[in-house]
């Protein structure tokens, strides 16, 4: 079965990041969750072809590229980063704050409803989007060019925000019973939630990529060069 001919709402829940797609071609994947991309398309007069092509190229676009980066010059690393993971978490978090503030809005008197994650994200949002620019403008242009005297402190201080964005995603886990989906959820809460696990994968990945691979070589650095010279 082609994703032509799946129900949207399937769709939305397996495919991270479809239901921004769905939001921007105004296809209903909640109540209307159950038609067909065919036939949901159909009815609006949009191209269902190109919105599978969209769907295929975000389903590729999922984490396990299989590439041992331990083994790759800092800065092809660094635009893996930059486009897997900077740019990934620019377009979960808008979607993400816009599903859990619906969510929250027709299902806050449940007591299993997350009041408070639309909050939290958006706090994450912030939080990274500094964190990020604060690479791209600094740390990353000169990790780029090598080892510089000095690097060990803004390295250190981007250690210190990793943390704080686990600490982030611990509370997204708790606000949300660890991601557990509670019995009757509809599907934007379903979608809600396979994002979050997206989400949480991503910036997993994201921070082990520059903790425990690009920081460590850059600080290893200098040892090697004093050896070098020696």
């Amino acid at each position: 079965m082609t994703f032509l001919d799946q129900p949207l709402g399937a769709l939305a829940c397996s495919i991270p990041g479809a239901t921004q797609v769905f939001h921007a071609h105004k296809l209903d994947f909640c109540c209307g969750g159950k038609h067909s991309l065919r036939v949901a398309a159909a009815r609006r007069g949009l191209d269902a072809g190109r919105i599978a092509d969209q769907l295929t190229q975000l389903q590729a676009a999922s984490p396990g590229d299989g590439r041992d980066w331990r083994d790759a010059p800092a800065r092809d690393l660094i635009d893996h980063v930059l486009v897997r993971f900077h740019q990934r978490h620019r377009e979960q978090l808008p979607e993400l704050i816009r599903l859990a503030r619906r969510v929250e809005q027709v299902h806050g008197d449940r007591p299993d409803c997350p009041r408070g994650l639309a909050d939290h994200l958006t706090v994450m949002q912030q939080e990274l989007e500094s964190h990020m620019q604060k690479e791209e403008q600094v740390l990353f242009p000169a990790l780029s060019q090598g080892y510089f005297p000095g690097i060990q402190g803004p390295v250190s201080v981007m250690r210190h925000e990793h943390d704080q964005h686990g600490e982030a995603l611990r509370h997204l886990e708790a606000l949300t019973a660890d991601i557990t989906l509670p019995p009757g959820a509809c599907n934007t809460w379903r979608a809600l939630y396979l994002g979050l696990a997206t989400l949480r994968e991503d910036l997993m990945e994201h921070i082990h990529l520059e903790n425990n691979i690009l920081f460590e070589g850059a600080t290893a650095q200098p040892s090697d060069l004093e050896h070098s010279h020696g």
